[in-house]
């Protein structure tokens, strides 16, 4: 393989260099290397699930726990809830995303910080503190009845849809944000001097360039409903989903086969909706030019008011029910006496805090394993095409479209085997480390992959002329090019490791729990406050993660081309 660098010095066309057989080398381990770790610890986990579906009690191979669906209501009570709450979750979160994003991105309604960092809370918390935060406010003895004299109840399909809702509007609004910046102010000129009214160019230009964008935001919203376990299990009450269902067919009946069918039938819908999430975002992007000009709002006193009033209402449901959980875990009875106390962050039960510590430890080795990982295939991929690195590339389009719950389970059926020298790692951090890293594989994958085509070709070129190999290329060119975007990787890998709960749920021993689990486990055992207090650590940890993120990347100089 050669260097297709030519340069001209002195009216003298250089010819290409050779590459070297270390570079050869190198470029193979950056490829192998990673590609060998995502068959591994995806591709083997996947295949072992649809093997042990296959498996039958009586111990031969059929379809016998396929078959066995038919003779289990229980799952198709399951299913037919979670694809009515899925539903329903999907329009009134595409709905209300799009008024915050079209707040953000096109009006100039005041308070634009405080509703961006309302919509980063959820994210900086495991799934089932929103389910606990309603539980303070809304529960049998929430806040809000004990100041209107009622004894409400929050548990069942309204609390999971409320709390559904609030767990999947920001990734809503993200993607219709970005539908709305592919808008062309040159359509709105135009349509303005044909005598369009706004009214008309909203609904003749703004939503059909959107349509995209929000096909993209409900099929997520959909998966990330149907799949959510920690809001199910806090809040669901008896409103049984697929989630919980899974859970209790393999921890509670301790059932692996239907286990395995009912995450197959989990994976299925996932798996159409992220398709199909792809296939608009695709069309989203054809539909904006590069010379597109995207439109910047004007002042217009009516629309504006009414958007900071509408979308402060969201975001203010966000902070009672986050903020809310911060408080419980400060005051001494929730919600009779508030007395300010510390008590409930003396937490004995679940190990106390080790649990915390083990989150930390086991999210810096995905955030730093993964990263490494990354860096290495995309910089392959860009630089050492061929069928290996068209196999890598498929292969990390995949885990975005397999539920948590799925791929921890696949994990158990993978590890927890003393036949196969892997098995060694069953039970260790390094594994949990390895199940949340590929869960989310593919959002560190393409981010990776933008970051490495930001990078000047010219530099490259020249680092080959004056005879630097890949390991200069490496060191001196993209190390430095892409500094950004890895702390930005390494920190989301270390923050959804920190709050995840369904990957790791099947995966967690006597001696290896984690946070999120803990907070359940408090939750379970009554200790409410304490599982309040256990939250907030999280959060605290991980909001200051974020905003050492954002003060090292505002920091950072660009680099020059």
């Amino acid at each position: 393989m050669k260097s297709g660098v030519t340069t001209m010095n002195a009216g003298i066309i250089s010819t290409p260099l050779p590459m070297t057989a270390g570079d050869r080398w190198l470029l193979r381990a950056c490829l192998g290397l990673p590609l060998a770790a995502l068959v591994l610890f995806f591709g083997l986990p996947m295949l072992s699930i649809a093997w042990r579906s296959l498996q039958q009690d009586s111990g031969g191979i059929g379809l016998g726990n396929y078959l066995a669906l038919l003779d289990t209501p229980g799952v198709w009570r399951a299913a037919f809830n979670s694809t009515w709450l899925g539903l329903a979750t999907t329009v009134l979160t595409v709905l209300l995303g799009f008024v915050l994003a079209y707040g953000l991105e096109r009006t100039r309604m005041a308070g634009k910080r405080l509703v961006a960092v309302g919509m980063a809370l959820p994210m900086l918390a495991p799934s089932l503190v929103l389910g606990l935060g309603l539980i303070f406010l809304l529960g049998r003895n929430g806040l809000v009845g004990k100041l209107l004299g009622l004894r409400m109840d929050v548990y069942g399909f309204w609390g999971l849809l409320i709390a559904d809702i609030l767990y999947a509007l920001p990734q809503a609004v993200l993607i219709i944000r970005a539908a709305l910046r592919h808008g062309d102010v040159r359509q709105y000129d135009a349509a303005e001097v044909l005598g369009a009214t706004p009214w008309r160019q909203f609904l003749d230009i703004t939503l059909p360039n959107a349509r995209y964008g929000l096909l993209s935001a409900g099929f997520v919203v959909f998966t990330i409903t149907i799949t959510d376990f920690g809001n199910a299990v806090v809040i669901g009450g008896n409103f049984p989903v697929l989630a919980t269902e899974i859970y209790n067919q393999v921890s509670g009946q301790m059932k692996f086969g239907m286990g395995a069918v009912v995450g197959i039938l989990l994976l299925a819908p996932a798996a159409i909706s992220i398709w199909i999430e792809h296939v608009a975002t695709q069309r989203q992007d054809r539909l904006s030019g590069d010379a597109a000009q995207p439109p910047s709002p004007q002042r217009h006193p009516v629309r504006d008011v009414g958007f900071t009033v509408a979308c402060g209402a969201i975001v203010f449901s966000i902070y009672a029910v986050i903020l809310t959980v911060v408080a419980g875990s400060f005051v001494r009875l929730w919600p009779y006496k508030f007395e300010f106390t510390l008590k409930h962050y003396d937490i004995t039960l679940s190990d106390g805090y080790a649990p915390l510590w083990n989150s930390v430890y086991v999210s810096l080795l995905a955030a730093l394993f993964g990263t490494s990982m990354l860096f290495m295939l995309a910089f392959a991929v860009r630089k050492f095409p061929g069928r290996l690195a068209n196999l890598a590339s498929l292969l990390s389009a995949l885990p975005v479209g397999v539920p948590g719950l799925v791929m921890g389970l696949a994990y158990v059926f993978t590890f927890n085997s003393a036949s196969m020298p892997w098995g060694v790692l069953y039970g260790s951090a390094a594994l949990l480390a390895l199940c949340n890293y590929y869960h989310y594989h593919t959002q560190g994958y393409v981010a990776m992959m933008t970051g490495m085509r930001n990078v000047p070709t010219n530099l490259e070129d020249a680092t080959t002329v004056l005879g630097g190999g890949t390991g200069h290329i490496l060191r001196d060119v993209y190390w430095p090019a892409i500094q950004t975007t890895l702390l930005s990787i390494v920190a989301f890998l270390f923050m959804r490791s920190m709050v995840t709960l369904s990957a790791i749920i099947f995966l967690i021993t006597p001696n290896m729990s984690l946070g999120s689990v803990s907070v359940m486990r408090l939750d379970e055992a009554g200790f409410t406050s304490q599982a309040a207090a256990f939250s907030t650590c999280i959060m605290a940890l991980v909001g200051t993660l974020s905003l050492v993120l954002h003060v090292l990347t505002a920091r950072k100089p660009v680099a020059s081309h």
